[in-house]
């Protein structure tokens, strides 16, 4: 089914895909929020750019973008899969608990803060291009992966990476020898086991987006990890 988002409002564009069974295309999506909020078991494909909170609290089923995003996609998702064949703007992935978020360009500040994990969900967010400030602040679980693919003269992340991260995992590709991490964290290079854990969806990433595995593949990473279950007490009460 294909609906026509150019004269919708959020309210009424939601209200619309909550009575359309099945798999949906919208066309001419325009900062539209809340899109596929809470849902599952079904597929949509948003041509444009969809608004705030795209696939918050996404239960399952998938969510395609051919354009850009805006803020909080995937706020909170327990399940499922959102690609955005873009660019997405802050805190992308926010509280994110399981489930894919792929993006083939570039995120804004805060991606993957507060991203969890609870036993076998495992949430994984990949950016293939670079992210903003205070990328996994206060991450508790999952994995982020930056890829920097594209030609840009800056770091692959901005300042303030891994700001109060106790759990997780984060991968850079890259040396990264110019990014400034906090003392509650270790940047070390990956090995190939490392690398081993995140091949799978870098694989998938690289499908989606046409991009050359080996090429991707081919280049030192940085794995970066918390050295404390409890940042909290190194940075706010005195020895």
């Amino acid at each position: 089914m294909r609906l026509d988002a150019r004269e919708l409002d959020f309210r009424a564009l939601n209200a619309l895909l909550r009575e359309t069974p099945g798999d949906v295309e919208i066309e001419h999506c325009l900062g539209q929020r809340f899109i596929g909020a809470g849902m599952e078991g079904r597929s949509l494909r948003i041509h444009g750019v969809p608004g705030n909170a795209l696939g918050a609290y996404l239960n399952g089923g998938e969510i395609e973008v051919f354009g850009n995003a805006q803020d909080a996609v995937g706020d909170t998702m327990n399940a499922g899969t959102i690609l955005v064949h873009g660019s997405i703007g802050d805190t992308a992935g926010y509280a994110m608990r399981g489930g894919k978020l792929y993006v083939r360009d570039d995120a804004g500040y805060r991606a993957g803060i507060h991203m969890k994990a609870y036993r076998d969900q495992i949430p994984v967010l990949i950016i293939g291009g670079r992210a903003g400030s205070f990328l996994g602040e206060y991450q508790a679980g999952g994995v982020i992966v930056v890829l920097g693919l594209y030609r840009d003269p800056r770091p692959i992340v901005s300042n303030f990476p891994c700001t109060g991260m106790h759990g997780g995992k984060l991968f850079l590709r890259g040396d990264c020898r110019e990014i400034l991490f906090p003392v509650q964290v270790t940047a070390r290079p990956a090995t190939a086991e490392d690398l081993a854990e995140i091949a799978p969806n870098l694989r998938e990433f690289c499908q989606v987006f046409h991009l050359d595995y080996a090429a991707v593949a081919d280049a030192p990473f940085t794995l970066v990890t918390p050295d404390s279950a409890n940042p909290y007490r190194q940075m706010y009460v005195p020895n």
